[in-house]
């Protein structure tokens, strides 16, 4: 429980660290004594009544310790250090406020996503790169150089320009959620509430806005099928074999809602079809009802307004669907010579699925078996093994 409430309340104390004080790096630092603290003195002495609060205070002190240590900053020190104690702590959730605030325009893009992802997202340097599609390396650079880039920097309030840095990371918050990279487990569902919590913090600020609307309401559409996706046995369940009753209702219909009025109000933009290609699965009473020219089509303006290696390849999968399997394979061929797509292992999942229904028992096994050695995550390894394994056996 102490480690759930340390990891949700970090955010937020670091946010009020770095918009008091300035300098990031400084105030991470401060923050990460104070969490260590915490480990050590709560299982013992139990949660304080405001924990936030709590952890404030211990940073904040442990960074005016920080400014007392460093000479050649004396004015500041002596500025903060005249107040005997922090600032009452202000019971608002600063989180969504850091999210905005490491989206600094003096950072790359790149940079702004990587260090939102680590501060508020929490998530390892080695999600992020598999989030990125890129070698875990160049992820801890750019975390490196954004830290330096930030060292002293006081930070302003959040701009407009900023809105499509911060619309991205809560994406991909989102989607390392609903399927973790790594690991043994197939959602993380710490992920996917947050990214969509700070998701209607950002619409109830921009109700107006088509892809502040659209990215709630692909969330909301995606993790309306979570309930199904693992078996009683924790077996990954694929979207065609769900239990739809199991979905969450709601979830489908505010979604829709949302999607719906977007696309009727604002121009359209890669959230918002993505968004609506969810909501043509939501809708179909059955995966054989699926309106797969419609996802097809919605694919193909994606591919225009976004394209990405990811578009390429659930397009693939839709084509094939409205094509054929030999006319998909075709396709996934030229879609398999992306090096960003050549050695992942959703290529080689795609292509043992088309195999499979085309007839090619063997060749489908094979491609399930080495899309299985690929992935990182447990779940889908077993997955795609027990497909291989069901047709060893024909």
């Amino acid at each position: 429980m102490i480690p759930d409430l340390l990891r949700s309340l970090a955010p937020q104390v670091l946010a009020a660290l770095a918009r008091r004080y300035g300098d990031f790096d400084a105030c991470e630092d401060a923050v990460q004594e104070a969490l260590l603290a915490a480990s050590q003195q709560w299982p013992a002495s139990g949660i304080p009544d405001h924990p936030k609060g709590w952890l404030i205070t211990t940073a904040s002190r442990r960074r005016i310790e920080q400014l007392r240590s460093d000479v050649a900053r004396q004015r500041r020190e002596e500025a903060v250090a005249s107040q005997p104690d922090p600032a009452p702590v202000s019971g608002v959730d600063d989180t969504l406020t850091l999210l905005l605030l490491c989206c600094h325009p003096s950072l790359t893009r790149p940079s702004q996503v990587a260090l939102t992802l680590r501060a508020v997202g929490g998530l390892t340097t080695g999600e992020i790169a598999r989030a990125f599609l890129v070698p875990e390396s160049t992820i801890g650079q750019r975390i490196s150089r954004a830290k330096r880039s930030l060292r002293g920097e006081r930070f302003v309030p959040p701009s407009p320009d900023r809105l499509s840095s911060v619309l991205q990371v809560l994406y991909l918050i989102f989607t390392e959620g609903h399927t973790a990279s790594s690991g043994d487990v197939l959602n993380r569902v710490d992920l996917t509430t947050e990214a969509i919590r700070l998701a209607r913090q950002l619409h109830a600020s921009l109700p107006e806005d088509g892809e502040v609307t659209g990215l709630l309401a692909l969330m909301l559409l995606t993790e309306a099928r979570r309930p199904a996706r693992v078996s009683e046995t924790g077996a990954l369940v694929p979207l065609a074999r769900q239990d739809r009753s199991r979905w969450t209702a709601s979830f489908i219909l505010e979604g829709v809602s949302l999607i719906t009025k977007a696309l009727s109000s604002a121009p359209v933009g890669p959230y918002q079809l993505q968004a609506a290609i969810a909501a043509v699965h939501d809708e179909a009473p059955t995966a054989e009802e699926t309106d797969w020219a419609e996802i097809l089509t919605l694919y193909d303006l994606l591919r225009v307004v976004a394209p990405g290696p990811m578009v390429t390849l659930n397009r693939v999968v839709a084509f094939a669907q409205v094509n054929g399997p030999s006319a998909g394979l075709a396709e996934l061929a030229a879609a398999a010579a992306d090096p960003a797509l050549a050695a992942h292992h959703r290529v080689d999942a795609v292509r043992a699925h088309l195999l499979e229904s085309s007839g090619d028992v063997e060749g489908a096994r094979e491609a399930y078996a080495a899309a299985a050695r690929r992935t990182l995550s447990l779940p889908e390894q077993a997955y795609l093994q027990s497909r291989a394994a069901a047709l060893a056996d024909r």
